[in-house]
């Protein structure tokens, strides 16, 4: 029998979903699963380009029908309807789910959709009409897209970009410069571009313009990295840009670039799961059907426990990433509770899917280098994601920015429902200006525990939880601490893990989770939490009292064998549940 928790193309029917998008998330299941494993591995072997699935997504409409807001669509009054778009819309719901598809068949796949959703974000926030009619249509025919922003000696620092847009005495630029480690640059319709203008200094001269990378005047320099994923480094050489190519200017553009990977980043979490739960099938197939000494593999203790810590991790991810959406979707002017959210999918559930992948591999040990194996590349694949649309380090400064209104000043929402609503997710595309986050205000997360405090674990971690608020309240950095990164990231991984705590236990709630599974994946964070609190304990300029606090938080989970039996058969039960068709 399927396990609930994980995807499993065999049984997969998103019945939640509206019949159309229904449809296309079963069709690209199919689609990989007709294609099978032999062929799937060796076009990620031989760094395949990708023609043969984006054209499937062509003909299918799948880019354009989940990645075109309402408002683009050409949406018409319902009497109208039939002739209109009624299936487009930007749902962060369903695009999360295709996500974790994605990740599922390959990171490849995943990425080509990805930067396209990047591409995208800065059309998607224009007031020019043209550009994002031409959008649109280019999603129409199948098109991907790119997101021009980093560069090879600046990465993402948008301030110093060299994308020089000189004036041409006709309203319009040319424009010169390179960019670096831009996905699609080989292929995409239109290109997102960031630069600046010549004649302007400071702010006011930042321009986002739409290229197209069939220009002769855009030169296509190479891949960057040695895969299917086209990473591109290419050169615009005079190119021009009329006015119906400027996307924003000013502030609004650089706002544009932050807001854009604001909407991108979400998507690292989805994808990380979808590896994990595939690697997961394999894993554990393997290992239970492994005899070693007489006996299988997984019948020895520490096989058990490493593969039970996996699965309860993963559990963990898709419940915070699963909550997350909602609140994703649920963002407004007032209510920004999301900025804290996407930072932590795109650095907690990232980096939990790498201790995910390292505890099975730990298990299966060389198996997991076969090169008949999703493994391998998922053991390759799940080290990109934490590194993508911003370090782990910068990721866990932001998440810093929020931590004293989170902790200790709860604001008054009303509960955020469960959110798979056929909506258009509209506000992701006026966030407004990015910034003010330090006035960003949350719901009191102690109600999340307080539903679940009668289990041992999650009582557990309440605690350390509690002495967290006591840290920021009596032995927090001073100033000179607060410019030492080093022991503010070691303070931020703790702070990250009560926020992660609390998503979980609040999606716990609302799907009726297997409270054996719940206080397990709790007893793992128990540990997590004293790991990061002796961390802290050894930083090089951690104060006595921050020292006498970090050991006073160390716990130890509460242990059940009954508990951990009865979880560990849920594990045991994956064996031969689902296996890639060849």
């Amino acid at each position: 029998m399927a396990d609930p928790l994980l995807f499993n193309p065999r049984t997969y029917d998103p019945a939640h979903f509206d019949p159309e998008t229904r449809r296309l998330l079963r069709a690209t299941v199919d689609w990989f699963e007709n294609r099978g494993k032999r062929r799937l591995i060796e076009d990620y072997r031989s760094r395949a380009w990708l023609a043969d699935f984006l054209a499937f997504a062509a003909k299918e409409k799948l880019f354009a029908t989940f990645l075109t807001p309402a408002s683009a669509a050409g949406e018409q009054p319902a009497d109208q309807q039939a002739d209109g778009h009624p299936d487009k819309r930007w749902d962060t719901a369903r695009i999360a789910a295709l996500n974790e598809i994605f990740g599922f068949y390959g990171l490849d796949y995943w990425y080509a959709w990805q930067v396209t959703i990047l591409g995208l974000g800065p059309v998607w926030q224009s007031d020019n009409a043209a550009a994002r009619a031409r959008a649109a249509e280019l999603l129409d025919q199948g098109e991907v897209f790119a997101f021009g922003l980093s560069e090879k000696t600046h990465g993402a620092d948008i301030y110093s970009t060299d994308m020089l847009l000189e004036p041409d005495g006709d309203g319009g630029f040319r424009a010169s410069g390179a960019k670096y480690y831009i996905g699609n640059g080989n292929a995409a319709g239109l290109v997102s571009v960031f630069g600046r203008r010549t004649d302007i200094e400071g702010p006011d001269g930042y321009v986002f313009f739409a290229a197209d990378s069939r220009h002769p005047a855009y030169h296509l320099v190479k891949n960057v990295v040695d895969s299917s994923k086209y990473v591109s480094e290419f050169r615009l050489d005079d190119y021009p840009v009329g006015p119906d190519d400027i996307l924003h200017t000013g502030r609004a553009a650089f706002d544009a670039a932050l807001n854009t990977v604001n909407v991108g980043k979400f998507n690292l979490c989805t994808a990380s799961i979808g590896i994990c739960e595939h690697a997961m099938y394999e894993a554990v197939t393997h290992a239970h059907n492994r005899i070693l000494y007489g006996r299988p593999v997984t019948a020895f203790p520490h096989v058990r426990r490493e593969l039970t810590d996996a699965y309860v991790r993963l559990a963990g991810m898709k419940l915070f990433s699963d909550r997350a959406v909602d609140y994703f979707r649920s963002a407004g002017p007032d209510d920004r509770r999301y900025l804290l959210f996407n930072p932590m999918t795109k650095m907690k559930v990232t980096t939990e899917g790498e201790k995910v992948i390292d505890l099975m591999w730990d298990v299966i040990a060389a198996k997991g280098f076969e090169k008949d194996t999703y493994f391998a590349q998922a053991a390759t694949e799940i080290r990109g994601l934490p590194k993508l649309e911003g370090t782990v380090h910068v990721n866990l400064a932001l998440i810093l920015k929020f931590m004293g209104n989170h902790l200790l000043n709860p604001a008054a929402y009303e509960p955020v429902p469960t959110r798979l609503d056929a909506a258009d997710d509209a506000f992701l595309f006026r966030q407004g200006p990015a910034r003010g986050l330090g006035s960003v205000r949350f719901h009191d997360w102690r109600p999340a525990f307080d539903a679940y405090a009668a289990l041992p674990n999650v009582a557990r971690f309440r605690e350390q939880a509690d002495a967290l608020c006591e840290f920021v309240t009596t032995a927090a950095p001073d100033e000179k601490q607060s410019r030492d990164l080093d022991l503010l990231l070691a303070v931020g991984q703790l702070f990250a893990l009560v926020v992660h705590g609390q998503l979980i236990l609040e999606q716990a709630r609302l799907t009726g989770l297997d409270e054996d599974v719940l206080d397990e994946l709790f007893a793992v964070l128990v540990r997590d939490f004293s790991a990061y609190a002796v961390e802290l304990h050894g930083k090089d300029s951690a104060t006595d009292a921050q020292q006498r606090w970090a050991l006073a938080a160390v716990r130890r989970p509460v242990v059940d064998e009954a508990r951990s039996a009865r979880v560990w058969e849920r594990v045991e039960a994956l064996s031969g549940t689902y296996e890639m068709a060849p």
